[in-house]
């Protein structure tokens, strides 16, 4: 099948201020900082905003997979709807699972001690993540299915679904048994962010969209908040508790590239308007989760330039800081970089640049996140993709 989408993309160029907030914890408990520029920035890593706005997207309704170490309750759950009986689905789903997700080694007993293990009262659906190795792995609901509807063949006998003994075969005999990613693939989000199996390298899945670490224009430097707590039954004067906490203030840079070249092969042409335009809402409304209860970052864009455009991806590196305005502030200064720094490489790019479309969001401007969206929409359409190829 032709792809009239290939080397095309959507760029989202995002400036968005936040108050006092600690987005993005580092191992400390700090917010996480960069050097950029020869001075410290304030830095959210990619992994931090793209888990919200997958959780963003499964509330707008989409189809959407599940990525976890749990794979059995999946498969159980499928199976149980297919007839069998609750021992049938368990077999099952511990087949699967145990092809990717092994189970973490119990420590051996020291010597001298007795290392028998009661498991009296012992119940193993109890068990939870944190029983298993660090694998987590990303299935679509059609994928899951597929898998039930096998084991339904064979009388959720799982030994005639899976018949090697060799971990690596197995894989890849799951992997033959799911089929093309490209029509087993119904789950929008693994389409957008990707899979990586290493035990199945056929079940891999590119990722559409890139996500940089939104660093701050400026220089920033972290500080500490001195906290108590009282208590509500002790009349004992004092605090009962104190603490610290570090938190920061930063006007971000955010980079997004939305490849729909790639989201069309790997949907297999099927719903790609749907897919730009739930993506580009949960882009819009999701903020990292970290201490949202006390520090609360419920900030919208200030300001975005979107390119659909074909060519090699392109992010402002804003490696000179901004400095604040003589009143106070960094998002005019940082819109004026931003604004410079791109119209001055479509400048240098020329038909490299390849830019089909641009549109501004601003708090300024007429121009509303819906009539973005329907504008995105529209250049992710076959008739358009068409033109831009003649």
């Amino acid at each position: 099948m032709k792809n009239q989408f290939t080397n095309l993309r959507i760029e989202f160029h995002i400036l968005q201020s936040f108050p006092v907030t600690c987005l993005n914890r580092d191992d400390v408990g700090a917010p996480k900082t960069a050097i950029v520029g020869g001075v410290q920035r304030a830095r959210v890593s990619s992994q931090a905003w793209k888990r919200p706005i997958r959780m963003a997207m499964q509330e707008l309704g989409i189809t959407h997979g599940t990525r976890t170490k749990l794979i059995s309750k999946l498969v159980t759950e499928a199976c149980l709807k297919k007839g069998a009986t609750f021992e049938q689905a368990i077999t099952c789903g511990d087949k699967i699972e145990g092809i990717f997700i092994k189970k973490k080694e119990e420590k051996k007993a020291k010597k001298g001690k007795d290392s028998a293990v009661d498991v009296e009262g012992d119940d193993t659906s109890l068990e939870t993540s944190a029983d298993k190795t660090d694998t987590l792995l990303f299935l679509s609901p059609n994928e899951v299915a597929i898998i039930a509807q096998a084991c339904a063949d064979n009388g959720f006998d799982p030994d005639k679904v899976i018949t090697q003994k060799d971990a690596k075969k197995q894989a890849k005999e799951l992997a033959d048994l799911i089929g093309k990613v490209n029509e087993a693939i119904d789950a929008v989000d693994i389409a957008l962010f990707g899979r990586m199996v290493a035990q199945a390298a056929d079940l891999n899945i590119d990722g559409a969209t890139t996500f940089s670490h939104a660093i701050s224009t400026h220089k920033v430097s972290n500080e500490v908040e001195f906290f108590t707590a009282m208590d509500d039954v002790d009349p004992t004067p004092g605090s009962a508790h104190m603490g610290s906490l570090e938190f920061n203030s930063a006007t971000y840079y955010r980079y997004v590239s939305l490849d729909l070249g790639q989201l069309n092969q790997t949907l297999a042409g099927h719903s790609l308007p749907e897919a730009v335009e739930a993506f580009t809402k949960a882009l819009f409304v999701a903020v990292p989760t970290a201490r949202q209860s006390t520090q609360s970052g419920a900030s919208p864009w200030a300001f975005a330039k979107i390119f659909v455009r074909k060519g090699q991806g392109l992010q402002v590196p804003f490696e000179t800081p901004v400095k604040a305005e003589a009143g106070g502030g960094f998002i005019k200064n940082s819109i004026d970089a931003m604004s410079t720094y791109l119209a001055k490489q479509e400048k240098l790019h020329g038909s490299l640049f390849g830019k089909q479309a641009e549109y501004t969001y601003s708090q300024d401007a007429d121009l509303t996140v819906d009539d973005l969206i329907a504008a995105l929409k529209q250049h992710s359409t076959a008739d358009v993709a068409e033109n831009i190829h003649a």
